[in-house]
């Protein structure tokens, strides 16, 4: 019988050589180099021998957009190298699970949420790294904050000591394909701007983290330092036989 192993990770090594190509090619169109662009390889609902594939191809930091799921495969994954970024909602009474996994969370979505992960990363004397999630489309099915309440935001997140503030993070509207696509993220990054002029000192706002597979080359050139690409990398494989 063939090895669908061997065959899948050089199938997901060639589908995550061209998303960095496209990430290269945006970003020298903004100016920038692909290297100022981190591939965050979303997969949700894959199982975890895929995702184990998926850092096996050479992409080591993996997106999750539920909790559970991080907490299943990061711990059937250690010592991969791999790295988890939480891309989803997190209720507060899922964050003393899922700190100890993730090196980032892009979904700061409210205060006090921001307030049950600085006290859970002050529990480990470490501080968390958190992106705050910004509602730009106005899209009531969202998460995130209002974009006129974040100078209140940031103030108020600059008193958590326990929380590493690097950036800002949104989704694109589900209408209006990739010009609203690209209005979104140019509103994130121009709000960025203006809040990066009275930025609390501890407080930095580096990161967008904006894209997904549909509109990630749109996101880089708006600014994204972070895209979370997934079904882009699975091109050809059978991703039904694959489910979490």
């Amino acid at each position: 019988m063939p090895d669908t192993s061997s065959s899948n990770v050089e199938l997901l090594a060639a589908n995550l050589a061209a998303v960095q190509e496209r990430i290269d090619e945006a970003a020298a169109r903004s100016g920038r180099d692909g290297k100022q662009v981190s591939l965050v390889g979303v997969c949700k609902y894959i199982g975890t021998p895929l995702t184990r594939l998926l850092v096996e191809a050479g992409c080591d930091q993996l997106g999750e957009n539920r909790p559970q799921q991080i907490w299943e495969k990061a711990d059937q994954l250690v010592g991969t190298g791999a790295e988890w970024h939480l891309i989803g909602h997190l209720q507060r009474n899922k964050v003393r699970r899922t700190l100890p996994w993730i090196s980032m969370l892009h979904s700061g979505d409210s205060l006090r949420l921001l307030r049950a992960v600085n006290e859970q990363a002050s529990r480990h004397g470490q501080s968390q790294p958190v992106l705050l999630e910004v509602n730009v489309s106005g899209d009531e099915s969202k998460h995130g904050f209002d974009p006129d309440e974040m100078p209140a935001v940031l103030e108020q997140a600059s008193l958590l000591e326990f929380l590493d503030v690097g950036g800002l993070m949104t989704m694109a509207s589900l209408v209006g394909g990739q010009q609203q696509a690209r209005r979104d993220f140019s509103a994130l990054r121009q709000l960025r701007d203006q809040l990066g002029e009275n930025c609390p000192e501890n407080v930095k706002l580096d990161d967008l983290s904006m894209g997904m597979s549909g509109d990630f080359e749109v996101a880089i050139e708006e600014g994204a330092t972070l895209v979370r690409v997934g079904s882009a990398l699975f091109e050809g494989i059978d991703i039904e036989s694959h489910r979490a």
